[in-house]
């Protein structure tokens, strides 16, 4: 997201979406003292970037929000990490892992009465899948013009090749419309919990559905408002002016430490700022040259300095809250080794090199300022520059040889196929492995989950020691409210926009 608006600039902007949107208080208006039934949650967003389509490029949180409130999905992830079904009852495959069968719910209809159908579903995949350039590639792993409406409420999935993990791969965005939608400009019938009522994509109006198949929301109204900058959402919870602010700064959480006006959520150890290797530019091309980068680091003291403490040390795994995860011994700075490693690699003078960064999350430029601290003391002299967000991922990202990334939660699956697998649509460290390759497909082909983990646990071990990701931490994903508010999801990534039992008690 865009930090070039200050913070008064952002809570000005904020005051006058609430004041045309006709915001309430988080209190009673009446002055009675009771909780309110509307929540006003300001989210990552910015205006530019909002859109009405849910099936193309999501960039914007608070558009990711206001979807899985309005239109229902397959699937989600679960708290403890299992697929939860929500539109699906079952998801089961035939012996081959290539043909699913998909049973929905028969009590699930959109907001204008009419049933949602088989129809409806498999329309709504495949224009997920038509506009995969936009939304990398969500549903490449499924043949869908083998695919077929068997009856009102069943649909058969079939898959380009065995895949075991399909009831995660519709954990995703899979907001269902009705069958044969053609205008997205505006907001389109859906089947959640909500309905959008009024406003505009960057500040929304949303009503509870009363006919949604769930229990009853305890909310009535939820608005939504787009807000680019940190420090601007934050001070709106603190003024008074919203119920919740997603994704504030660490020092944002200290500073309302002790204060029984206010809380945070905590969504543990989701955010991750890589230090990225591109393994096809050198120096970064020998594996001795990014094992002595991992040696370097001191893990400690970069989740102390970005994370405030809001976080864990990380051990090179890019998915550290996937349940297939390895747990192996933590990496640990050795500058002796690294500086040793750095000499065979013929580097005994050092280097020179270059780390890009950029300001989009809290902290990104602070860590690579520390790390390239850090990178000094084993004779690797650096500059540190940092660019703009609004070119940062258009210019940088996936093309510079050293650079500063993110992962918000996202799974393992996702990370292998968007930026690992040799095909993949961004491959950001040129990770280019056919056995590598081959080693994932066989995985996904292997029917027990337990082994299926074993073998996906592998292929992070072999990326975490051969690969070009230092992942030297783990943030907390911090959300700020206002004392009354309770049950946000606390969970990663996509589940995390699952707001429709958050309630206020006060």
């Amino acid at each position: 997201m865009n930090r070039h608006h200050t913070v008064s600039r952002g809570v000005a902007m904020f005051a006058a979406l609430a004041l045309a949107a006709g915001c309430v208080s988080g209190a009673d208006p009446a002055g009675s003292g009771a909780p309110s039934d509307t929540l006003r949650y300001v989210a990552v967003g910015a205006a530019a970037s909002a859109t009405n389509d849910p099936h193309g490029g999501i960039l914007n949180q608070s558009d990711l929000v206001r979807f899985a409130l309005t239109y229902d999905v397959l699937a989600k992830p679960g708290a403890d990490g299992e697929t939860e079904l929500r539109l699906a009852e079952s998801i089961t495959p035939d012996a081959a892992l290539t043909h699913w069968t998909v049973r929905l719910r028969t009590d699930a209809t959109f907001t204008d009465g009419q049933p949602v159908a088989a129809a409806d579903v498999l329309f709504s995949l495949r224009r997920l899948h038509t506009k995969s350039a936009e939304n990398f590639g969500r549903m490449q792993m499924f043949d869908l013009d083998a695919a077929k409406v068997v009856d009102q409420h069943t649909v058969e999935l079939v898959t380009t090749k065995p895949y075991a993990e399909v009831p995660r791969a519709l954990e995703s965005v899979t907001f269902v419309v009705p069958d044969a939608t053609t205008d997205f400009t505006k907001p389109v019938v859906g089947s959640g919990p909500f309905r959008m009522t009024g406003g505009t994509p960057e500040a929304a109006v949303l009503e509870r559905n009363d006919r949604w198949w769930g229990s009853a929301p305890a909310l009535r109204r939820v608005e939504i408002r787009a807000v680019a900058d940190p420090q601007a959402r934050a001070q709106a919870v603190l003024s008074g002016q919203a119920d919740v602010a997603a994704s504030v700064n660490p020092a944002t959480a200290k500073q309302v430490d002790g204060n029984a006006e206010f809380a945070v959520v905590h969504r543990e150890a989701i955010t991750l700022y890589p230090f990225v290797m591109r393994l096809d530019q050198p120096p970064f091309d020998d594996n001795r040259v990014r094992a002595a980068v991992k040696l370097a680091a001191d893990r400690e003291a970069l989740v102390d300095k970005v994370f405030l403490g809001y976080g864990r040390t990380g051990n090179d795994l890019i998915t550290p809250a996937d349940p297939s995860s390895p747990d192996l011994p933590a990496r640990t700075r050795d500058l002796d080794r690294a500086r040793q490693l750095l000499a065979d690699a013929g580097h005994a003078d050092g280097l020179t090199l270059t780390l890009h960064t950029t300001t989009s999350y809290p902290g990104m430029d602070t860590a690579a300022l520390l790390f390239a601290e850090q990178l000094g003391e084993i004779g690797i002299d650096v500059e540190v520059k940092t660019a703009p967000p609004d070119t940062y991922w258009t210019e940088v990202w996936g093309k510079e040889a050293f650079y500063v990334g993110f992962f918000g939660g996202i799974p393992f699956l996702d990370v292998a196929r968007v930026s690992l697998l040799s095909g993949g649509p961004t491959n950001e460290t040129g990770w280019q492995r056919p056995d590598w390759d081959a080693g994932f497909d066989a995985a996904l082909a292997t029917a027990d989950p337990a082994e299926r983990t074993r073998m996906l646990g592998a292929l992070q071990t072999t990326l975490r020691d051969e690969g070009g990701y230092l992942v030297w931490g783990a943030g907390d994903g911090l959300d700020l409210t206002r004392t009354g508010v309770d049950g946000l999801p606390t969970g990663p990534g996509f589940e995390s926009s699952f707001i429709e039992r958050t309630r206020l008690t006060a």
